[in-house]
């Protein structure tokens, strides 16, 4: 153990002015042994190559870490912000938290879980390349964010905007949401949920793979809409009276049923 701590010392003096972890391990998976291990040092920039595991750990700051290599898991912790956090390259889990800001967390490679927090913008966030789950959370703003690998689950929130979001891969939940208008959105690779919400405008939007819900809406026209993989549901909708569904095939590629 010396000598690792020998080799990343050196590696730290020699490269970018950030100490390199491989893991926890090496601290016997004691968090605090690390921490004390850093303040030793004067606190310097740090990165983690390996998962990190805080699962209900009594944790409120990441202090200078810069970036996880795997997953980061702090789930039920008091956690209220990621601080100098730039990326975390697994899954990051973060519900039950009290977390309040992802400060200058810019990008996720798996899925990011926020339900159930206090969050109310993402911040920096530009990319989760996995699932995100924001349901039951305070969440106003996406920020930054342009792109969800897979599914986005924004059901009983608050949110009015989808702000510079262009692509999610998987399933858009924002039924029952006061939701107005989908913004930069261009693509949804899944089913798009949108029934009971408030929308108004589809935006950009220019294709959805899956089937598009929009009953219950006052939704007056598709906009830019060109492909729907499955089915369009337009039932209880101003749309549906005021085209036939012939008239709608000529606007929409839809692959599935119409439901009028």
């Amino acid at each position: 153990m010396k000598d690792l701590i020998k080799k990343i010392l050196k590696e730290y003096k020699e490269e970018e002015k950030i100490l390199v972890v491989p893991s926890l391990k090496y601290f016997g998976d004691d968090w605090n042994v690390l921490q004390s291990f850093l303040n030793s040092k004067g606190n310097p920039k740090w990165k983690l190559l390996d998962n990190l595991d805080l699962y209900g750990k009594p944790i409120k700051s990441l202090g200078n870490l810069q970036s996880v290599g795997g997953g980061l898991d702090l789930y039920n912790t008091p956690i209220k912000s990621l601080g100098n956090l730039q990326s975390v390259g697994g899954n990051l889990n973060l519900d039950e938290t009290q977390i309040e800001s992802l400060g200058n967390l810019m990008s996720v490679g798996g899925d990011l879980d926020l339900n159930n927090t206090p969050i109310k913008s993402l911040g920096n966030l530009q990319s989760v390349g996995g699932g995100l789950f924001l349901s039951n959370t305070q969440i106003e703003s996406l920020g930054n964010l342009e792109s969800v690998g897979g599914d986005l689950d924004l059901r009983n929130t608050q949110i009015e905007s989808l702000g510079n979001l262009e692509s999610v891969g998987g399933y858009l939940y924002l039924n029952d949401t006061g939701i107005k208008s989908l913004d930069n959105l261009q693509s949804v690779g899944g089913n798009l949920f949108l029934r009971n919400s408030s929308i108004e405008s589809l935006g950009n939007l220019e294709s959805v793979g899956g089937g598009l819900d929009l009953r219950n809406t006052q939704i007056e026209s598709l906009g830019n809409l060109q492909h729907v993989g499955r089915y369009l549901d337009l039932r209880n909708t101003p749309i549906s009276k005021k085209y036939t569904e012939e008239e709608i095939r000529q606007m929409v590629n839809v692959k599935g049923v119409i439901f009028m």
